[in-house]
């Protein structure tokens, strides 16, 4: 049930894009898909949405604390765009990126919502209260929507989001290809220094030949000088803090090599949830066999004195100043940060210092962690259709098209204005963006020199919580030479698995498997950690483990999750 890439993207490619048709304005009057006017504003397909009055719509901000928002995002930044060209004004509610799913679902329960509410990534604890609107019911009046599902053939990646009454609640991202974001990046001087190639490792490499290899760089560091015999020597990021007690991005990866969802992948799962395409049916792969190798290779790395526990609980900052500081030698990074991962170890240690971004080791699979085609994306309250009415609904969804699904309203929010923070430059023949002298962006994974200002914190473009998806030529457009290659060598050396269906539940039966899941899975996220940092042995407390997940009714999960299927099939 698995394909080969046939390269993850086509990074240089000029993807072809749906060409925008037009319609009459009667059409639009009718509330159609066309370009045209309807009602004191213009709409339509690759067309700028404008209101001929000024109107305002609230809307969720999740504020990253590593990149906060400022008052020029709003003065004179993509806020301030945004107004200019739709004369729309976007009335913030800012929650902290660390607590921002509590507090718009509080927001949601006690009807104070947002109107807008982007950067969702589970809509299905929202769903049942009624705070938040099928928006699926409003895609027709949303040019930029339709004409991306069709040119892409989406509709069988929007059935897996569609609940029970075959509605979705939330706008996803849509990309053209599934794009693996998160990856691992190593010292390579460190490596050949202990004899390694790193480029032949990782053709294909598993995590139990990378644990091998690092206690072996390690002795090779002891014996050098580098770091003392208690010394770890990978201390990682995206675990602790922003991996908010499940063991974030690393175990996301590490599991997925080993067909479990554990990470960040489990959120959402009702308890590691995974279907069996042999077996034809649904079982929870954090009580598998599957998920007993996962956590013993894991602790393998903690156990061995490579892996610094503190990783599962620590601050990102610290992991990224100890790799820039060559204390450690192996740390996550991304297609956004690693760019200035490698100008920050350069600053620090000099050329000597080379750093390489590898795609990250298999497990008992070669998949990608990443498999779907969507991400996270937009609900719309109910507050929103209470205070606009239905036209004013319909109003705020074409926006939303605009700014989310169209082009321009993409490239606005993640580049900026063309002439003043980016333009277009040939390379290799082709037109290509770059950022204009004097500018870099840690959203876009551009680094600079200090003196260079960083369009992210300064105006708020690239910000994370309003680009995402689109077309490969589109979200690929500000990938360095070092990201263009990773992904050439995932296309080599990984595969894609196929995307698990999914049972819709009943409101009654959703509320049923909440009540289940959420202490399932703080349960399953406790033992976790616990396994992998050693505080629970592995063999001798795998069975104590196993009962409290079936107490806690992982087995009635399964089953109920099994006749939901089994019932839509019919």
């Amino acid at each position: 049930m698995k394909k080969n890439v046939a390269i993850v993207v086509a990074i240089t490619c000029a993807a072809a894009l749906f060409t925008s048709c037009s319609g009459s304005k009667k059409e639009a009057a009718k509330g159609g898909a066309s370009a045209g006017e309807a009602k004191g504003y213009t709409f339509g397909e690759e067309q700028t949405f404008h209101s001929d009055e000024k109107v305002t719509y609230t809307i969720s901000f999740s504020d990253a604390s590593w990149y906060p928002k400022v008052e020029t995002w709003e003065t004179e930044g993509v806020f301030k765009k945004i107004e200019d060209k739709t004369n729309v004004h976007l009335a913030l509610t800012s929650y902290d990126s660390g607590d921002y799913n509590q507090k718009i679902n509080l927001a949601i329960n006690s009807g104070s919502a947002t109107y807008i509410i982007p950067k969702v990534y589970d809509e299905n604890q929202y769903v049942a209260g009624g705070g938040v609107i099928p928006v699926s019911d409003y895609i027709k009046y949303m040019p930029n929507f339709s004409a991306f599902v069709k040119n892409y053939k989406m509709d069988p990646d929007l059935d897996t989001i569609k609940q029970n009454d075959g509605k979705f609640y939330r706008l996803p991202g849509m990309h053209q290809a599934a794009l693996q974001d998160y990856t691992i990046m190593v010292r390579e001087d460190i490596f050949e220094a202990a004899g390694y190639n790193i480029r032949e490792l990782e053709k294909d490499w598993t995590w139990e030949s990378l644990h091998d290899v690092l206690v072996n760089v390690k002795k090779y560091m002891v014996g050098a000088g580098l770091c003392k015999a208690d010394d770890y020597i990978w201390s990682d990021l995206w675990c602790g803090e922003s991996g908010k007690g499940s063991g974030g991005n690393l175990l996301k990866l590490m599991g997925a090599s080993y067909n479990v969802l554990s990470g960040w992948a489990i959120e959402g799962s009702n308890g590691g949830i995974k279907y069996d395409y042999n077996k034809k049916e649904f079982y929870s792969s954090s009580v598998s066999p599957d998920f007993k190798k996962f956590v013993t290779v894991a602790n393998s790395f903690v156990k061995d004195g490579i892996l610094d526990p503190e990783s599962f609980t620590q601050a990102d900052d610290i992991a990224n100043n100890k790799f820039y500081n060559g204390e450690t030698i192996i740390k996550s990074t991304n297609r956004s940060t690693m760019s200035n991962d490698i100008a920050s170890v350069k600053n620090i240690l000099g050329d000597k210092a080379k750093v390489y971004v590898t795609a990250y080791p298999s497990g008992t699979n070669k998949n990608l962690a990443e498999t779907s085609r969507l991400e996270c994306g937009v609900m719309i309250s109910q507050k929103a259709k209470d205070e606009l009415g239905e036209d004013g609904l319909i109003k705020l969804m074409r926006f939303v098209d605009w700014m989310f699904y169209s082009k321009e309203g993409y490239t606005l929010t993640k580049w900026g204005v063309e002439g003043e923070t980016w333009h277009y430059v040939e390379s290799n023949g082709m037109k290509v963006k770059a950022l204009l002298p004097g500018y870099k962006c840690g959203g876009l994974g551009i680094g600079g020199s200090d003196t260079d200002v960083d369009i992210r914190l300064k105006w708020g473009y690239a910000c994370g919580n309003y680009f995402y998806g689109h077309s490969t030529a589109e979200s690929t457009d500000n990938f360095t030479p070092e990201v263009q290659d990773l992904y050439a060598r995932y296309g080599k050396y990984k595969t894609v698995a196929t995307v698990d269906p999914k049972a819709k539940p009943t409101e009654d039966e959703r509320e049923q498997l909440n009540l289940w899941a959420v202490p399932l899975i703080d349960n399953i996220n406790a033992w976790t950690l616990k396994f992998v940092t050693g505080q629970k042995n592995i063999d001798s407390d795998w069975n104590e483990y196993i009962s409290s997940c079936k107490n806690l009714n992982v087995d009635k999960i399964v089953e109920l999750t099994n006749k939901i299927y089994e019932k839509q099939s019919k």
